[in-house]
């Protein structure tokens, strides 16, 4: 799991994310958001922070879920990775 949580945090560093980030508290947040849903697609708005909104776009499948985009809105800008390309 240690390198799934270092990848998230990479790609959202890659991203431009100016603050501080733990891959491992992004991958819970998002189990939290996606408890108890359906198969499909969803746009999923959490406030990490008390000023950081992170909007998940996500498919949720049987027993796994595919991040595709994930859009960070902080005071200091808006910044967007796509966890769908490499």
């Amino acid at each position: 799991m240690d390198e799934l949580y270092q990848a998230i945090e990479e790609k959202i560093k890659a991203a431009g994310y100016p603050r501080e980030i733990s891959g491992q508290a992004v991958y819970e947040d998002i189990c939290d958001q996606i408890e108890g849903k359906e198969n499909g697609s969803y746009v999923l708005l959490s406030k990490f922070e008390d000023d950081v909104i992170f909007e998940y776009h996500i498919t949720i499948m049987d027993h796994e879920f595919n991040l595709g985009i994930l859009t960070m809105r902080l005071p200091e800008g808006i910044y967007a990775a796509n966890f769908d390309e490499d």
